[in-house]
């Protein structure tokens, strides 16, 4: 039985490690084995790698768990988004947290907040 998955990264977390924050490889590097991702912070990373630079970030996205967006967690994405008013890709990231039971990591302190219903981790801040 492998590393049960604790953890579901924000793209911010990816984004600082591709751009050389030492914080946010040193907890990719620390917590890969527990930590998956959802759908939209895998098109969020992504979207910063160009043809010849993608195979780098896939290289990395590849050896993490990538989780679905069901339709659970669509609706819950929804009433989410009315009640805390965020941007759709927040929203669904909560979601895809709350939903499978992981503590979200994030620096993203505008939008979510530990100690709320939704489990969060701020494991470094810039």
């Amino acid at each position: 039985m492998g590393p049960v998955v604790k953890y579901l990264l924000d793209s911010v977390i990816l984004i600082d490690h591709f751009n050389g924050i030492q914080a946010a490889t040193q907890f990719i590097g620390d917590h890969a084995s527990e930590s998956a991702l959802s759908v939209i912070t895998r098109a969020e990373v992504l979207v910063g790698f160009d043809a010849d630079t993608a195979p780098l970030a896939l290289s990395l996205l590849d050896l993490i768990s990538t989780l679905p967006f069901t339709r659970d967690e669509v609706d819950l994405t929804a009433r989410l988004r009315r009640s805390h008013r965020w941007r759709l890709p927040d929203a669904i990231q909560a979601a895809i947290a709350y939903h499978n039971k992981l503590t979200l990591v994030t620096r993203n302190t505008k939008d979510y907040q530990p100690g709320g219903e939704l489990e969060v981790l701020i494991p470094y801040v810039l």
